[in-house]
Parts: structure tokens; C-alpha cells; sequence
């Protein structure tokens, strides 16, 4: 070579099985792009086959380097003298049991060309068996720092200017088995622009002992983990408190929220009851009852927006449990969902607005904090809670906007499972959420506009969520924030067609969503619906496209052809 590569593979070595290490050396060598070094650090391996190994490879390609410790340092410190020997412009981390698609450095240096500034990038991987089949497909979603910090979906195969990766320090001792993760979390705290190439192009070796042969492989691996999550938090000055989550790998971070905030809670409600778990209860008065009673947060407002068919009893009865907290606010015009929480948050006086539709029943206690804490994030726009339908199964994990359709996935999933790569389990970035539980700033609800009252109904949540992050923000789909939702109880939900016309013609059709990239649309047809609301379809494929639309009568084109003013 003549000159600096772009980049620099880094490979440290232990022990690993000859021709397995061969396999991974001759994936580097048969790279499309020809501008990289290969470092490869043994760690001191007990078999004296290992450094012969590396030194044929050495002799046989001048791009191919060897470094051999005199000690056994373990990972991190055979890593930081890859990084240390690197001459790249970027070290591209490759361990000694995996492999590189051929053109995982070609697709990486387009990239690189098309952004002076990225610092960061990580693509698509999947696993390999012994036998050479390729499996668990890894479709990772576009950046997401909030998802990193529930579990280190970056990993592979992980690309990082060399100057940022010094700059930071390199690998840390004490943090064997999460090292990658608690290096990339201190990267993409200071890098400019992190870029996520949606291609396979790392495979990982599944052999006795690794990874990717079990997530329990390595139990230390959690723990530092963990420590390195909090580390994160804790350079970043944010008020939480990581721990365990459900499955090894996982973490879930615990919301602390100045207790001198004020939290408003906006609910519309028209006073209607239903049967809920076998008995007849006032669906606003079961949300505002479970409210009151899983609630620690003192500064707490409840407005509540009804219309005049409430019934007297209730509002007595709203009274009664809410006490000086409660704030009734009286809407006598035609109904509009928007226009009710527009009204509603006007006379509210939170800093934090919180929008829950009055057939909720909080679930978890520390739903507030948890959902709200999130936005003390300057560039955190809006969070959406986990919802569930009465029998326990999924209502809302956060919306995907593709394939034409606006989707809840995993919709009819049991609640208690993980969902592929845990996104059932933790906090993520999500195209949008549902408004049936859902919380902004005040500031941010009023800079890109509140709800659409030109969508009275449907839509007006999608159409928030798509002005939010036009606004440059994050929308966090917070795992932990569980409430029960009885869907479409207090009234008949029905979709027109001019509704999905006006979002289509303002925001386009959605093609592919960046965070849920598998999602899939359900079809539209004529079906049969459980108890719940739920299709044939729907519990089968597990995603509904709450945009289904059917026949109308109504006459709604004109806010198509003629320019609307939104709100």
C-alpha cells in the first residue's frame, strides 16, 4: 500500500478453532474494496498453530499485520492494541469466529463518500451454522439511541472513525463481554452523524461457546452491560436508573421526574359504560381511578374534556377520586377528537401534557414517570406508552408507516412475549405512537401544531407524529409504560376513506419504516372480528392496519381538493 488505507480491520485473537480463523482472514481478503489493513492481536493463544497461522497470512499479503502480546490482556486490551497499531481513517471491528460479506468495506466507503462528518456506521447481520446456512436475519432499524441503550443492536459489523475511537479512550478494562457496547455508547455521544447501512454484511459464527450460540453465553457480559448503560446516563446527565431486563442483553431504564413538574393529563370522555373483566364499569372513571391509584407523581393535573350526555353521577364521581386535582372542562360542539384535546390542553397547565382516551386502566406504577421522563430530552418530541387489550394480549406497541399503510404491529401478540430481537421488551424509536397514551411538552404540542382538526376522528395521531419528527424530534415507544386498553369502547371506531386520502395527500404514501423494517401491512378485506376488534387476519399475521378502509357515504373529498388549514 502506498499511503494511509481507509480502513483498518481489527481482530483480536484467542484460541480460536485454525481453519475458523482461516475462514475469517480469507473473508477480509476477499473484499471488493482493496483499501483496508487486516490488524490481527493474538492474546498470547495457547496454541502455537494460532501464530503460525497469522504469520503465513502476513507473508502472504503485506495488508495483513500481525501483533503478538507477550501476556494474555484478554479482549479489551488485545483490542486497544489494534487500535493503537491502526492506520486507517476508520477501524472496522471484525472478531476472530466471524465473517464479512465481500462487500461489507465497499458499501461502507460509499457511505463514508457520500458524508464528510459520519463518524459512525453499523449494517445488517445475521448468524451462521457450521454447515454454512445463514439464519435470524438481524434487520436493524435506522439510529436509535434509545434502543441502544436497552441492548447493543449496533454490534455488528461496526465501522468508527479511528481518531473518535482514541479520542474516547478505546475499549475499557472491566467491561469484557459489552466492551462493544459501552465503546459505542461513548462514540455516539459525540459523533457528528451515525449512519445505518441496511444490508447483511456481517455474519456471525455460531460455535460452542460464543455469542451468537447463546445470548447466556457469557453471564458477565450483563453486568457490565448494565454498568456501561448507566455510565452513559450518568455522562449525559439524564435522571435514570438502568437495570436488568427481561432476557440476558436487555436493559430497562427507570425514569426519575422532578417531582416540582407538573403533569397534565388531557382525557376526552362522553361518559359511557361497558362491561370490562365481567363487570359494568364507567370507562373514565376506571382510567381516573387506576390513575389516582398507581400515580406517585404529586404535581399531577387531570383535565377532563366531556361532552354534555355525561352523565351528572359521573362527574360527581370523577369528583370524588380526583379530588382538587381534577379540572372538567365542558364541549358542546359536534364531536372532534381533535378539537376536544386541543381545548383541553389550552386550559391545562402542565409543562408535560400526557393524552389518554378515557377506556385506558394503567397497569404498571411507574407508567408516568417512565412515559414522561424520556422528553427532558431536548430533541425527545413525543412518547407513546404499551398497551394492552383486556385478555393481556398487544394492543399498541408503537405505529410502523409502511407499505402504503399506517400499522400496529405485533397487534394480538401474547403481552409476555419478547417479539424478534426484543422489541416487545425495550424502549425504541418508533415512527409514531397511538394518542391513546401518548406525551409531549407543551412547548413541543404547540410548535408543530397540536391535533389536525380537520381530522375529527381518525388519523389526527398519525398526523401529529409525522409533524413531531418533520420538527427534527424522536418519538420513544417506552416498554415499560403498560396500561390496559379497552379499544374502541366508548365509541364505535370507523374508518372513512377521505380521512386516509387527506394524511396520504399531506405526508404521501409510506413505503418502508426505519425503525420496524420488517413490518408488514395486513390486507384489507371484509372480515370477521373477535370480542376484542380483532381479525382473523390480524391474530394471525399480528399487525393491524388501523387504516382498513371501508365503504362511506359521507362526502369528505372536498378537504382534499381544496387547501385545508390545519391546526
Amino acid at each position: 500500500m502506498t499511503g494511509a488505507p481507509l480502513f483498518s480491520v481489527v481482530t483480536p485473537v484467542y484460541a480460536p478453532p485454525l481453519g475458523v480463523l482461516a475462514a475469517t482472514i480469507d473473508s477480509v481478503l476477499a473484499q471488493e474494496h482493496q483499501g483496508w489493513e487486516l490488524v490481527l492481536v493474538d492474546d498470547l493463544s495457547p496454541d502455537p498453530g494460532v501464530r503460525d497461522l497469522l504469520r503465513r497470512y502476513a507473508a502472504r499479503d503485506p495488508r495483513i499485520r500481525v501483533v503478538e502480546r507477550e501476556t494474555n490482556g484478554h479482549i479489551v486490551a488485545a483490542s486497544n492494541d489494534g487500535i493503537a497499531a491502526a492506520r486507517g481513517t476508520f477501524v472496522a471491528l471484525l472478531d476472530h469466529d466471524d465473517l464479512l460479506h465481500p462487500t461489507a468495506l465497499a458499501r461502507n466507503a460509499e457511505r463514508i463518500a457520500e458524508h464528510d462528518d459520519v463518524d459512525y456506521l453499523y449494517s445488517d447481520e445475521d448468524k451462521v451454522d457450521d454447515a454454512g446456512t445463514h439464519y435470524d436475519t438481524f434487520r436493524k432499524p435506522a439510529w436509535s439511541p434509545e434502543r441502544l441503550r436497552g441492548q447493543m443492536y449496533t454490534a455488528h459489523l461496526s465501522v468508527i472513525r479511528t481518531d473518535l475511537v482514541r479520542e474516547v479512550g478505546g475499549f475499557r478494562e472491566g467491561y469484557d463481554g459489552s466492551q462493544d457496547h459501552d465503546l459505542v455508547l461513548r462514540v455516539t455521544e459525540r459523533a457528528r452523524r451515525v449512519v445505518h447501512i441496511p444490508e447483511v454484511l456481517y455474519h456471525w459464527r455460531n460455535i460452542p461457546g460464543s455469542a451468537a450460540a447463546s445470548a447466556g453465553a457469557k453471564p458477565y457480559a450483563w453486568a457490565a452491560g448494565r454498568q456501561a448503560v448507566q455510565d452513559h446516563l450518568d455522562r449525559l446527565g439524564l435522571a435514570a436508573t438502568a437495570d436488568f431486563g427481561a432476557h440476558p442483553g436487555m436493559y430497562t431504564l427507570s425514569r426519575h421526574l422532578d417531582p416540582d413538574t407538573v403533569v397534565s393529563l388531557v382525557i376526552p370522555t362522553i361518559g359511557k359504560s361497558g362491561m370490562i373483566w365481567g363487570a359494568e364499569r364507567v370507562f373514565v372513571v376506571e382510567a381516573v381511578r387506576t390513575v389516582m391509584e398507581r400515580t406517585r407523581h404529586p404535581a399531577l393535573e387531570i383535565v377532563v374534556v366531556y361532552d354534555p350526555p355525561t352523565p351528572p353521577s359521573v362527574l360527581r364521581e370523577l369528583r370524588r377520586i380526583a379530588g382538587d386535582r381534577l379540572r372538567l372542562v365542558e364541549f358542546t360542539e359536534p364531536f372532534n377528537y381533535s378539537r376536544k384535546m386541543n381545548l383541553g390542553v389550552l386550559l391545562a397547565t402542565g409543562d408535560r401534557l400526557v393524552f389518554l382516551n378515557d377506556d385506558v386502566s394503567v397497569r404498571s406504577d411507574h407508567w408516568l414517570e417512565d412515559l414522561v421522563g424520556p422528553l427532558e430530552e431536548p430533541d425527545v418530541g413525543m412518547t407513546g406508552a404499551k398497551l394492552y387489550f383486556g385478555n393481556t394480549t398487544i394492543q399498541h406497541a408503537g405505529h410502523a408507516y409502511s407499505g402504503g399503510h399506517y400499522l400496529h404491529p405485533f397487534i394480538g401478540e401474547p403481552g409476555s412475549t419478547t417479539a424478534p430481537f426484543g422489541s416487545l421488551k425495550i424502549n425504541r424509536e418508533a415512527s409514531g405512537v397511538t394518542a391513546a397514551c401518548s406525551a409531549m411538552r407543551r412547548d413541543t404540542f404547540f410548535e408543530v401544531g397540536g391535533f389536525a382538526e380537520k381530522l375529527p376522528l381518525n388519523f389526527n395521531d398519525v398526523d401529529l407524529c409525522y409533524k413531531t419528527r418533520r420538527q427534527g424530534y424522536r418519538i420513544v415507544w417506552v416498554a415499560t409504560a403498560e396500561l390496559f386498553h379497552f379499544e374502541s369502547r366508548s365509541r364505535e371506531r370507523v374508518v372513512e376513506r377521505w380521512e386516509k386520502a387527506v394524511t396520504v395527500a399531506r405526508w404521501g404514501a409510506p413505503v418502508h419504516d426505519p425503525y420496524l423494517p420488517e413490518s408488514r401491512p395486513v390486507p384489507a378485506a371484509p372480515v370477521v372480528t373477535d370480542e376484542l376488534g380483532r381479525s382473523d387476519v390480524e391474530a394471525r399475521v399480528g399487525a393491524r392496519v388501523v387504516d382498513a378502509e371501508r365503504p362511506s357515504r359521507r362526502l369528505g373529498r372536498r378537504l382534499v381538493r381544496r387547501p385545508a388549514r390545519w391546526r
